[in-house]
């Protein structure tokens, strides 16, 4: 079976049934459903949170991509990060929108974005940043109910041909290796501040 006719793309119409050639590759990572899909804190049977951001600061710094972490919030590394370094800053606590934070929170989140610029600075000298939060599903949040920020490091060219035409996405670093520069960098920021 071949995929939709000129006449039936054109339309906007779908192909006959799922899994009908089109014009795109597909890279099927079912395992994301868990991240893309968690939107609600969920308990599992054995009473553990099956939120990503309200897991990772019980886990070991390493094994959870933590590069810091504060009073009142933490920050992590993205594990599907647009850019190396790609950072998401998030309160401890599980909540969802902004206007949930405390002062403290809200505090806390500013300062560490600010540090988190340093460091990155220290490690990549990115050219630019992305910062953003995506509030609901909508907006792009694919973990909408736990707030976080994002910092994305730029670099004219970064967004190449590639994501374009081979819809990859080519990143040079592993996450442990960016996590560990970034974590020494912000402990020598510290040291100098």
């Amino acid at each position: 079976m071949t995929g939709p006719g000129p006449a039936q793309a054109a339309a906007g119409q779908a192909p006959d049934h799922p899994g009908t050639p089109d014009a795109f590759e597909r890279l099927w990572t079912p395992h994301r459903m868990v991240y893309v899909g968690g939107t609600e804190r969920q308990e599992s049977p054995a009473g553990e949170s099956t939120c990503p951001f309200c897991r990772a600061p019980g886990r070991e710094d390493a094994d959870g991509l933590i590069v810091r972490r504060g009073e009142h919030a933490y920050v992590v590394l993205n594990l599907y990060p647009y850019n190396p370094g790609h950072l998401l800053i998030c309160p401890l606590r599980h909540v969802a929108d902004y206007t949930e934070l405390t002062d403290a929170e809200r505090d806390e989140i500013a300062a560490l974005t600010q540090q988190a610029l340093q460091a990155i600075r220290a490690v990549s000298a990115p050219q630019g940043f992305n910062l953003g939060v995506n509030l609901g599903e909508v907006a792009g949040g694919s973990v909408s109910a736990h707030f976080h920020q994002h910092v994305v490091p730029r670099w004219g060219g970064d967004a190449n041909f590639l994501p374009i035409v081979a819809r990859t996405k080519a990143l040079p670093q592993v996450l442990g290796e960016t996590r560990r520069l970034l974590a020494e960098a912000w402990l020598a920021i510290e040291r100098e501040g």
